[in-house]
């Protein structure tokens, strides 16, 4: 199989669909690697370590997707690279289609065959190919939050840690799962006063029988988030369901209760955010001021660390990649019921509930597609 392999062109974003080290597996199995030219650059993987992995350098994205098969990227493809999708051709990427409908109406016109990283499964109920930047969103988000909060960005003047004499940043994380406890762990090793609102019990005794007293765990409702959002000097909101839209848990009329300056951090934008005042920021202008309060949406949070990012996105991807390429992708989902849950799209037709559901567009099965 030809797998193609082009530079991201969302702004800011640095990571790259495959590392060297996949190219190297990939060619190892006869297969062919095209990648676009310095695609791994802002990765810190020059053209010479893709050629030294057998790879293919091309100058352009458009001889990439006009000569692959399969497309391997990292974020959902933009406007004019969805142009260059053709009917048979096979794209493996995060898709985020719920709160995007451009690009779902666009995927299905094209004819194409595509894959979503967030919706991929495994054994345990867990999302193997999401997991990875879940945990460096949550890492990241108490560090941008903190930066945030800082006075010269708009922030409330306060450190995460405090100082003797003087009370540590109150942190509410909504959502205890990969990217929340990410998040909790980081803020509470920063100093802050740290509490996780989660609606699973399993998951609140999980974190409490790990974490113990490092942060304060509560279940989520509407009147706990409103109540403990009155203190806080930042939330971070780290809610998911999979493929789907997120729900809005904090509303416009909600900031006026909070404190001035106050940080919420959306983890969520990928999926529409979990903030009814959120919109996606990029990292050359992250920040914005909704009625005094201070929101951060980057919706590529990880592409501010690459290099990490990219490996540990890849050590995730490549498994599943070469199950794709190996044998085609219509074998490996019938292999693996957990890869065939991330069908999004499929010849022209919509295959993923929970994003027919959020846009009113017809579903098919993947069970009947893939029997087809």
């Amino acid at each position: 199989m030809k797998i193609g392999c082009p530079k991201e062109i969302k702004p800011q974003e640095f990571r790259v669909g495959m590392t060297p080290n996949a190219a190297q597996e990939a060619v190892a199995r006869g297969h062919e690697v095209i990648m676009e030219t310095n695609a791994g650059m802002g990765s810190g993987f020059d053209n010479q370590s893709y050629l030294a992995a057998g790879a293919r350098i091309v100058d352009t994205a458009e001889e990439v997707f006009a000569t692959a098969d399969m497309i391997v990227k990292v974020k959902e493809p933009q406007a004019g690279e969805r142009k260059m999708l053709r009917e048979g051709q096979l794209l493996f990427t995060y898709l985020h289609l719920a709160p995007d409908p451009d690009q779902t109406h666009d995927l299905i016109e094209s004819g194409c065959t595509a894959i979503a990283y967030e919706t991929v499964t495994d054994a345990n109920g867990g999302l193997p190919l999401l997991a990875p930047m879940s945990e460096v969103a949550g890492r990241l988000a108490p560090q941008v939050g903190s930066w945030t909060l800082q006075k010269a960005n708009g922030g409330r003047g306060v450190l995460m840690g405090g100082v003797p004499g003087v009370g540590p940043a109150k942190v509410i994380v909504i959502g205890g799962g990969v990217v929340g406890t990410h998040a909790a762990k980081i803020a509470a090793g920063m100093g802050a006063d740290v509490t996780v609102l989660d609606r699973s019990l399993p998951r609140l005794r999980y974190l409490d029988d790990v974490f113990g007293g490092t942060f304060k765990s509560q279940y989520s409702t509407a009147g706990a988030t409103a109540e403990l959002i009155q203190n806080a000097d930042m939330v971070i909101g780290a809610v998911l369901i999979p493929g789907a839209a997120a729900p809005k848990l904090i509303s416009r009329d909600q900031l006026s209760t909070m404190k001035p300056g106050a940080v919420l951090v959306d983890v969520a934008i990928d999926q529409g955010g979990c903030f009814e005042t959120s919109k996606a920021t990029t990292h050359a202008d992250p920040i914005y001021d909704v009625d005094g309060i201070m929101h951060y949406c980057v919706a590529n949070m990880p592409g501010a660390v690459a290099r990490t990012s990219t490996i540990a996105l890849g050590n995730a991807t490549m498994p599943f990649m070469l199950a794709l390429a190996d044998k085609g992708w219509k074998q490996a989902c019938q292999d693996d019921p957990h890869l065939l849950n991330g069908l999004n799209v499929h010849a022209g037709q919509l295959t993923y509930y929970a994003v027919g559901k959020a846009l009113g567009i017809d579903v098919v099965s993947p069970n009947v597609v893939i029997k087809a």
